[in-house]
């Protein structure tokens, strides 16, 4: 069976112009992209927010963190002096292996920084185009335009 309410769609669209039909495929076009635009928004928004939501949950962990330090390191020296170690000596073991993992960081921080390069390929590229750049002859109307002047 036909569908009367397709038949008279066709009968419409038949009756358009091919300006009309150009119109009406623009605006549905436009529409449709402003659509995209407008669910990239969306995903967009909605992924600043979780490394937003992420980025605070890091940073309040990296504070615990921080404010554990001192008590641990005082859990440890009391533990070593428990074992029989005198209190100061148990302070400057803990105290000694800090300074062994900051050095140790420090190290693997310079063995980095001596690895990093300049940005050769942007380098060239940059000089290559004020290479071109500069054997560039003006256009020749500018310079008949200063003559004339």
């Amino acid at each position: 069976m036909s569908d009367p309410g397709n038949s008279a769609a066709n009968a419409v669209g038949a009756d358009r112009s091919l300006g009309q039909l150009v119109a009406s495929a623009t605006a549905e076009m436009s529409a449709l992209v402003h659509d995209e635009i407008a669910l990239a928004k969306a995903e967009l928004r909605q992924d600043v927010r979780r490394g937003a939501i992420g980025g605070a949950a890091i940073s309040v962990a990296g504070v615990f963190a921080l404010f554990s330090l001192p008590v641990l390191s005082f859990a440890a020296a009391y533990g070593i002096h428990n074992l029989g170690l005198g209190l100061a000596w148990s302070f400057l073991i803990v105290g000694g292996a800090f300074l062994v993992l900051a050095a140790l960081a420090a190290l693997l921080a310079v063995t980095k920084f001596k690895k990093v390069k300049p940005p050769e390929k942007s380098i060239a590229s940059a000089k290559q185009t004020a290479a071109v750049l500069q054997s560039v002859k003006p256009h020749p109307r500018a310079a008949q335009n200063k003559v004339s002047v």
